[in-house]
């Protein structure tokens, strides 16, 4: 169960890290309450997924989830550059967010 609060809390960092770039800088009040209410829920569920996991492999994961998502929605969302190094690099982020499942 810890590990799919985790992936949980993942989604929710998506989740406020595209948020902020509606926010504009904490001028728009929805978004912001919005992102706001993401980050507190995120970070919530973090901890209790730490409970039961590895505080290492948690948070890199919990970073990873975030880390990945938000590139890809940048990319599909805002027109963020899709170039080779990025695809590259992210592959190498999935790839660490695997290994630490498979090593815990």
């Amino acid at each position: 169960m810890s590990w799919i609060i985790l992936v949980l809390a993942g989604l929710f960092e998506i989740g406020w890290a595209i948020g902020l770039k509606y926010t504009e800088g904490f001028t728009k009040f929805w978004p912001t309450v919005g992102t706001v209410t993401a980050m507190v829920v995120s970070v919530g569920l973090l901890g209790v997924a730490m409970r039961e996991l590895p505080v290492g492999t948690a948070y890199a994961i919990w970073v990873g989830i975030g880390a990945v998502g938000t590139v890809i929605l940048g990319i599909v969302l805002l027109g963020d550059a899709a170039s080779p190094g990025r695809l590259l690099s992210l592959g190498l982020i999935i790839a660490g967010i695997i290994g630490l499942k498979l090593a815990s």
